[in-house]
């Protein structure tokens, strides 16, 4: 299950590390079956950094959810497989806001960025990039990453996010296929949307194997709005919501004595003050707010609210509160509570947005008492299941919708920048009423037992503490660890504890029973000796009062179970009793969301037929799924309760326990589930600790009695126990008896006996190195344990063993045993010589109860064998078949039921299972087909040469003959053997069958290679058909579907006896093929629609036949995957099938009649995955059987050419070696994993078959994932010791050794000799010449005789009028084939016609293989299970002594088409004017038309420029060139250029076929302004208008409606198109006109034209009006025009002033000197 949620991304932030851009995380991918969760990303503030690795560890389990296995898997630190690894492709981006920009894509997982290629000056970027990111961490740390896609422009410092916050997980296969994610600025709350990213993201964990749809043409996927990378039910526009969340206060926190220099400070000055500075921080969508520290308070009071701003619906689902200890050096998590928006809103009419509290939240994690290292302490993260109450925090949540377009412009700064911290006035919320009123409660425990103590523990004295909220620790019960102020605090405003007990005198709680020595029960376990004398505690405390919320949470609960256990019809023993024994699910009342699924639940009724059962039954689970969700309440006040086991003052081992599940009320639908009843509780190892095998033995089983209720109504808290006690009480102050009792002392007590008849345990845990084990049964009952007799070397034990249980002792009443038994615990063990025997898995079962008053007869009695699951952690282990009985012993021992055994088996002290309980048996015979083995790897390090087979089943067995060279010829010479055996009538309880290989070594010796144990024979018994059958055929597909193992060989043979059944001979509508004619005409119809429906308003020119010389097999590959639009595609063009998963997943592995089972060998890893069996493969058994009951009906062996050599497999091949020409055909690879740091590789096929070894080294293909093969390779090899192809894809190195990216591996053999003919796949149509050439050494009509000989069917005989009879069926078809000489008549298309619809032959008929592509998943042994690419590929076989085949298909990748592409710019018009006159301020524009196809770089081309164009138009008459190489299939232009001026070759790049045509204004010194562009995708764009008034905008912003022609159609366009600039909201910035006229290479050369106006074809000088002057050409005339008309007088004053100032500058210079002339009289 995985959950994405997807940002978008802005440019500035790529540059400075901030996010915004599509985030997706991932959540839980979780083994079992847990619903699929949501996560989400959002937005992230500017100023907070992206959460570390623990901060953002997402809680694997809610607390308090039924702890089963995979929930536990994820708690703890290490993964339960290796983490999944998310692949992303980015395809292209549409409708980007910004001018001119060159954009690049950031992929941001977690903290890992990869960047795309940078595409120059275009709006609509393609990009086709693959990423792959692994991650080496725990998977709920991975799953909490967000994923984020954020498109930046290099030359603007805009970047664009998108906000879809993603999850995948509603998709089935983990993955969004082509979706577009919105694209929005972070920065910029009011603006719309800027943009759309097209992309595939996929999280693939191991053994998921991605589906890529092979989806239709493109066109599907243009349509945006429909295919937005969104979750169900969020619409693509969303509003931004702030989210208020208020923290008031805390209590009840743990010491924190985190600092040691607080110690030391006290001990120096003797200040004793509360060691902990608590805040809260909240993490929500990638932001992060916290409140400020509260010094030194055990009871801290903040009263401050943290504001998130955030899109709504959010993707992100959960909100982490955390209250922390502010510490010097490292802040610690105090506790974590997680606060699922879904469980606190609700969508639809009666709905509201996300509304808590103010509730108090408890939050679990490490034990209170204090360590300088805490080993738990990432359970006080979140991670994993909490182990101890650490505080509760008061807090609420509400969220408010914000009107953007108002609100935002004058807030958007607060909004952006951070969740806002603000205070709370003191007083605004009145804590006591809104969060209910205190009231007294009142907890009561007594243990009943106390067994299966781990022995591990010691012989110390051992008690038990109970504890709810912080109440219970310590000595004497009270928490002497609350601080002064805390204490004091709790009694003034929130009185906790009750001192004065009011009527009962003082009341003091009891929170722990007394130490006691424990008991041996056995070798492993102890148990405490509580017989008559159960201990009791109690506990007093106030809490709020929110009874109802859980009182509503439970009776949902109830209603769930119902559905389970109608579901099952009614529990069967033993089932689910190891979940009671767990914590159940938590529960919230959303009254809609409950009458709601009321109405639904009536319509799901009514609706119910036999044929939508299963259906129904889906929606029915999903009902249930929804109800436990709503059950699980988020605002439950008061804590859970946890019961701890202490020895010698340690903790060692716990249980946890829901207060809502022994909650009480005097309504029975509200009680919880355990209130006032004795339930089975197993205590479990905190933290980590309880993961691995020291988490699989159990550390206590306890039956224990509890009740919660208000203190006023604890009268009947006894109500539930068994009856039969006295109440022992202490006495307390004035001799005033307080009302608990402390113990209760048993009076009464029923003697009983208990019988469990172990049958047998199948499917067990290889346990030793052999793949093996040597296992026997534990069995626990009460303080009482016995064993089984250990079996040797089996997986599959048949003990058949009665152990009898005698004295064993019950307290109580004897009708309450009747009901409620207590639980019987059963361990498999394996036994070892040395060291103690290893656990093997453990089930639990509830025994049927006999009372002496009652008959031991039908129905109870005897009991039936039953099948218990049997679990070993968190992983099913095998199945126990047995049974139990427990019956109470009369006052006259003799009474008793007998035990009759069979009286033949003698097997000294071992009772076996009784008769009226043991299966009934029958006599079977067993056949085996023994062909060969394959694949066995060394011995010991010994080559395995001599192995022989032997098979076991109930005891009795058969050995194969010895192959006496294994590397000669690893087939058997003898085929086939059988041995009788009595097995039960009872199919489900048949026995195992093994399978097990020896090695015969020198002197006699036997060497174990490997084992394989068939769990059920089911699918290998075969039952005589029934006379009566109506149907011969129906009984045959049955017998295929049930897998009855008729092989169909034994099948054909047998029912061919029967000859009087007959067919109606009229041809069945379905089975005869529609005559050419009407088929033609049908397509013909179909074609005319498609060229109706092109988009072309009917004007589309009729686009030619394509000549056969244009097909090949590209043409009809293409065809059929529909992924890319084939000109030949729809004219009768052939199709091939393409199966997007390998041939074995469609055709059952072949295992028909040839079955293939893997030895195993080596003991099963102790972690909890069995992804390990993989490495425990030592080889393969290839082989089959048939059980069948003995005298079987005469006409079966007496039937025509009966071997009874062979038994039930008649008619099978020779296993004789023989020679097969293999050819392999490679077409292509898709999403390879990239091998390069460049985040590319270099592919190249390897292919190995025996000695064989082909690497095609010399033909890699440069720096590609997606990389054409296109190749053929034929190779010779001698089935069957060359049986096994494996087809690699290596990346190729200059330097070094080529990696391995992936290989799979094909086993030939099962291919040949299947009966669905996989060595040639059958044609659709039969050929003799051309691309669809027939491929088969064999005509059809020969194939069709020669499986209708095989198969004793009657004919075929060809008739007249294009007939042809099979088996009383009549198939038609066509009757000539074209050769060179013109038409001649032929069989073969008749033949070809039967044999595609041979499934429905009778008897015989079976899908035969037909022509196809099979895509098979690549993998690495390196990475195993996680899927590194996929290969399209297919094998043909042919044997080498029937005719060699023809020559190879040719599947050459096709070449590109050479074309030439001649644009001509004639004019523009409204251009934008841009430049101001420096003199005049007139507006002009010096406009020129760049335009390119390929890209800027590689050729672009300019006009020249129309200066001072006043009106915006220009005038060019230019024309480009653009020579090209294209392929058609695939619409896109083909480049090769190297990457850098460093590539060793030039790299290959598909890119679509678009031309951009920009407008510019030519600036002399500063760099040119871009004005506007257009963008014509050459197969779809808008036709022309044909005049410039008609052109307008609509053409690119409105393309859907407008009609669309293609260059390749229409090969010459002309007309007007606009520029636009893509910004905020498009804008028009001008017209152009062009005409686009499209040639291929060879036309060009015919008919040359001239680059601009040159020769040849020149084009004629555009006629540009006399004011576009140059300044340069005509200088003088431009200075008199200017100056002359406009300036003149300004000019003579200038003149004239500058005249002055020169003249007053002489005077000025000059008067000194004449100055002191005159004053000197010179």
């Amino acid at each position: 299950m995985v959950e994405l949620s997807i940002l978008s991304y802005d440019k500035r932030q790529a540059d400075q590390g901030c996010p915004g851009s599509p985030a997706l995380t991932t959540s839980q991918l979780s083994g079992l079956s847990e619903q699929l969760g949501v996560l989400g990303v959002t937005r992230k503030p500017q100023s907070c950094q992206h959460f570390d690795e623990n901060a953002s560890k997402p809680k694997a389990r809610r607390d308090g959810s039924q702890g089963a296995a995979s929930d536990a898997a994820l708690a703890r630190g290490r993964p339960t497989n290796p983490s999944p690894q998310v692949s992303v492709t980015i395809i292209e981006a549409r409708q980007l806001v910004g001018l001119n920009m060159d954009p690049v894509v950031c992929v941001e997982v977690g903290e890992e960025k990869k960047y795309t290629s940078m595409k120059e000056s275009t709006n609509c970027p393609y990009y086709n990039e693959y990423f792959v990111f692994d991650f080496h961490v725990p998977p709920d740390v991975m799953f909490d990453k967000i994923i984020k896609l954020s498109v930046s422009s290099v030359r603007i410092p805009a970047v664009l996010r998108s906000d879809s916050d993603c999850l995948v997980p509603w998709l089935p296969e983990h993955q969004f296929y082509h979706k577009w994610a919105i694209l929005s600025d972070p920065e910029d709350l009011t603006a719309g949307l800027k943009g759309y990213l097209k992309c595939d993201i996929a999280v693939v964990g191991k053994g998921d194997n991605i589906k890529t749809p092979h989806k239709a043409n493109e066109t599907d996927e243009d349509d945006i709005e429909g295919n937005l990378l969104l979750p169900d039910g969020v619409p693509p526009e969303r509003q931004w919501a702030r989210f208020y969340i208020k923290i008031y206060r805390a209590e009840g926190l743990p010491r924190m004595n985190t600092s040691i220099m607080a110690n030391v400070k006290k001990a120096l000055i003797g200040e004793n003050k509360d060691l902990v500075d608590p805040y809260v921080q909240v993490v929500f969508a990638g932001q992060k707010g916290k409140t400020s520290v509260q010094k030194s308070s055990y009871e801290p009071l903040w009263n401050e609210q943290i504001i998130f701003t955030e899109m709504f619906p959010p993707l992100c689902k959960r909100i982490k509160v955390q209250i922390r200890d502010s510490d010097k050096v490292n802040d610690v998590a105090i506790g974590t509570h997680f606060i699922d928006l879904r469980k606190i809103s609700n969508e639809g009419d009666k709905g509201y947005l996300p509304t808590f509290g103010p509730a108090w939240v408890n939050m679990y994690g490490s034990t209170r008492n204090y360590t300088l290292m805490d080993e738990h302490q990432e359970l006080n993260e979140g991670l994993g299941e909490g182990v101890s109450f650490r505080a509760r925090l008061l807090m609420s949540l509400a969220v408010e919708i914000l009107d953007t377009r108002s609100h935002l412009h004058n807030e958007s700064k607060s909004c952006k920048d951070f969740s806002v911290l603000t205070p709370i006035f003191e007083g605004g919320v009145k804590t006591e009423n809104c969060t209910g009123k205190m009231e007294e409660f009142f907890l009561f425990g007594a243990f009943l037992e106390a067994t299966m103590i781990d022995r591990k523990i010691g012989d110390k004295p051992i008690n038990f503490e109970v504890t709810i909220g912080w109440l219970g620790f310590g000595e004497g019960g009270f928490g002497a660890f609350t601080g002064g102020n805390a204490g004091s605090r709790a009694k003034s405003s929130c009185p906790l504890f009750h001192d004065e007990g009011g009527e009962d005198g003082e009341m003091v709680s009891v929170s722990s029973s007394q130490p006691m020595k424990p008991l041996v029960t056995d070798r492993n376990y102890f148990h405490l000796p509580y017989f008559e004398k159960k201990p009791c505690i109690y506990i007093k405390s106030w809490w709020q009062d929110q009874r109802r919320r859980l009182y509503n949470a439970n009776i949902m609960d109830k209603i769930a179970d119902k559905l389970v256990s109608a579901g099952r019809g009614g529990r069967q023993p033993g089932h689910g009793v190891g979940h009671e024994a767990l914590p159940g699910s938590p529960s919230i009342s959303a009254a809609c969301h409950k009458e709601n699924m009321g109405q639904q639940a009536t319509t799901l009724r009514s609706q119910v037929k036999k044929n939508t059962m299963k259906d129904k039954l889906k929606l029915v689970q999903n009902f249930l799924q929804k109800l436990r969700f709503l059950a699980d309440e988020p605002q439950h006040t008061i804590p859970d309760i946890f019961i701890w086991m202490i020895s010698n003052n340690k903790r060692i081992a716990y249980a946890r326990v829901p207060s809502k599940d022994i909650l009480y009320s005097i309504v029975d639908e509200e009680m919880g589930k355990d209130c006032a009843k004795v339930k089975t509780v197993f205590l479990k190892l905190p933290g980590k600790r309880g993961f691995g095998p020291a988490g699989w033995t159990v550390q206590a089983k306890m039956e224990i009695y509890l009740w919660l209720g208000l203190n006023k109504q604890r009268k009947d808290f006894l109500s539930g126990l068994p009856c039969g006690f006295e109440e022992k009480k202490i006495a307390r102050g004035q001799n005033l008896p307080s009302f608990p009792p402390i113990s209760l002392l048993y009076t009464k007590k029923q003697v009983f006996q208990l019988r469990a008849h172990m049958y047998q345990a199948r499917s067990l845990f290889a346990a030793d190195s052999s793949g093996l084990s040597d296992p026997f049964a534990r069995v626990f009952f009460t303080s009482q344990s016995q064993c089984t007799e250990v079996l040797n070397e089996t997986l599959c034990p048949t003990w058949d063993q009665l152990l009898v249980f005698d004295n064993v002792e019950l307290y109580g009443e004897a009708h309450e045993m009747r009901d409620d038994p207590p639980i019987i615990v059963i361990e498999i063990y394996d036994q070892d010589t040395v060291g103690k025997a290893d656990f093997m898995g453990r089930t639990f079962a509830k025994p049927v109860v006999k009372m002496s008053d009652e008959q031991y007869c039908p129905p109870r009695f005897p009991p039936q064998l039953e099948y218990y699951q049997i679990y070993r952690g968190n992983s099913t282990a095998g199945d126990l078949l047995a049974a139990f009985e427990l019956l109470q012993v009369p006052t006259t021992p003799s009474d008793l039921p007998p035990m009759d055994g069979p009286t033949d088996m003698d097997r000294g002290p071992i009772l076996p299972v009784p008769l009226g309980i043991r299966p009934v048996l029958s006599k079977y015979r067993v056949e085996i087909l023994f062909w060969g083995l394959r694949d066995l790897k060394r011995v010991n390090l010994a080559q395995v040469d001599r192995p022989r087979v032997d098979i076991e089943c109930a005891g009795k067995g058969v050995q194969s003959a010895l192959i006496q060279n294994y590397k000669k010829n690893p087939n058997f010479s003898t085929l086939v053997k059988w041995f009788e055996v009595d097995l039960p009538e009872n199919e489900l309880l048949h026995p195992p069958l093994n399978i097990r290989v020896v090695d015969c070594r020198a002197f006699g010796r036997y060497t174990l290679v490997g084992s394989h144990a068939v769990s059920s024979l089911r699918k290998f018994i075969y039952r005589p058909p029934d006379k009566k059958a109506q149907h011969w055929n129906m009984t045959a597909k049955e017998a295929t579907q049930t897998g009855g193992l008729c092989l169909l060989m034994c099948f054909t043979r047998l029912l061919c006896t029967s000859r009087d059944i007959l067919f109606s001979s009229d041809p069945s509508p379905s089975l005869s093929l529609l005559p050419s004619s009407l088929q033609s005409e049908e397509e013909k119809e179909k074609k005319k629609k498609k060229k109706k429906g092109g988009g072309g308003g009917g004007e589309e020119v009729e686009e030619e036949e394509p000549d056969e010389s244009m097909l090949d097999w590209w043409s009809k590959y293409f065809a059929s995957i529909e992924t890319m639009k084939e000109v030949g595609a729809e004219q009768g063009g052939e199709t091939r099938k393409v199966f997007n998963k390998e041939l074995e997943a469609e055709f059952d592995n072949f295992e028909d009649w040839l079955h293939t089972f893997n030895l195993l060998r080596g003991k099963i890893g102790d972690n909890d995955d069995n992804a390990t069996e993989e490495e425990r493969i030592v080889g393969r058994f290839k082989g089959s059987m048939c059980v069948y009951k003995v005298p079987l009906p005469d006409d079966i062996t007496k039937e025509a050419g009966y071997d009874p050599n062979f038994g039930m497999f008649q008619g099978i091949p020779s296993n004789d070696p023989i020679n097969v020409l293999v050819r392999v055909y490679i077409v292509r690879a898709t999403d390879l994993h990239p091998a390069d740091i460049n985040g590319k590789a270099d592919p190249y096929i390897a292919i190995k078959l025996g000695k064989t070894d082909i690497k095609d080294k010399e033909n890699y293909i440069s720096k590609q994932l997606n990389p054409v093969f296109g190749k053929s390779f034929d190779i010779e090899a001698t089935f069957p010791m060359e049986s096994m192809l494996t087809v690699a894809v290596y990346d190729w190195d200059l330097v070094g050794t080529d990696d391995l990216i992936g290989e799979t591996k094909i086993d030939l053999e099962n291919r040949y000799y299947s009966k669905h003919r996989a060595t040639c796949g059958v044609s659709q149509t039969y050929s003799i010449h051309g691309y669809n050439v027939w491929r088969d050494p064999m005509k059809p009509s020969q194939i069709l005789s020669k499986l209708c000989k095989e198969g004793k069917v009657d004919g075929p005989h060809f008739g007249p009028g294009g007939r042809v009879k099979v088996a009383n069926r009549v198939f038609t078809g066509p009757t000539e084939i074209e050769d060179e000489n013109g038409t001649c008549p032929t069989d073969e298309h008749l033949a070809l016609s039967v044999l595609r619809h041979w499934e429905d032959i009778p008897r015989a008929g079976c899908k035969l293989v037909p022509e196809h592509v099979e895509t098979r998943p690549l993998l690495n042994p390196d990475k195993p299970g996680i899927e590194q690419g996929r290969l399209e590929m297919w094998v043909d076989m042919f044997p080498m002594d029937m005719p060699a085949p023809g020559p190879a298909t040719d599947i050459s990748p096709r070449k590109p088409k050479k074309y030439e592409l001649r644009v001509i710019v004639w004019n523009t018009d409204e251009v934008i004017l841009e430049d101001d006159d420096y003199f005049t301020g007139e507006k002009s524009s010096d406009i020129f038309v760049r335009g390119w196809l390929k890209g800027q770089q590689e050729d672009k081309q300019d006009t020249d420029v129309h200066y001072h164009s006043l009106t915006g138009e220009g005038n060019f008459n230019w024309r480009y060139i653009f020579p090209f190489d294209y392929l058609m299939a695939e619409e896109k232009i083909v480049i090769s250029k190297k990457e850098s001026m460093f590539s060793w070759d030039e790299t290959e790049y598909k890119i679509p076929a678009r031309l951009t045509l920009q407008v510019w204004d030519a600036d002399h010194f500063s760099a040119d302004d871009f004005l506007g562009a257009i963008e014509l995708d050459l197969n779809r764009f808008p036709r022309g208008a044909k005049t410039s008034k008609q052109c307008s905008l609509e053409m690119v912003t409105n393309e859907a409606e407008l009609p669309m022609v293609s260059i390749f159609k229409q090969k010459r366009v002309k007309g007007w198109w606009p520029f636009v600039a893509r910004d905020e909201n498009d804008e028009l910035e001008g017209k152009v006109e062009a005409e686009l006229h499209l040639l291929t290479a060879e036309e060009a050369e015919k008919s040359p034209a001239g680059l601009a106006r040159n020769e040849p074809d020149p084009l004629e000088k555009p006629n540009r009006p006399d004011t576009s002057f140059i300044w340069f050409l005509n200088p003088l005339k431009s200075i008199k025009y200017l100056i002359c008309t406009r300036y003149k007088w300004l000019i003579i004053k200038i003149v004239l002033a500058l005249l002055l100032l020169i003249m007053v500058a002489l005077f000025l210079y000059s008067m000194p000197g004449y100055m002191v002339k005159k004053l000197l009289g010179a």
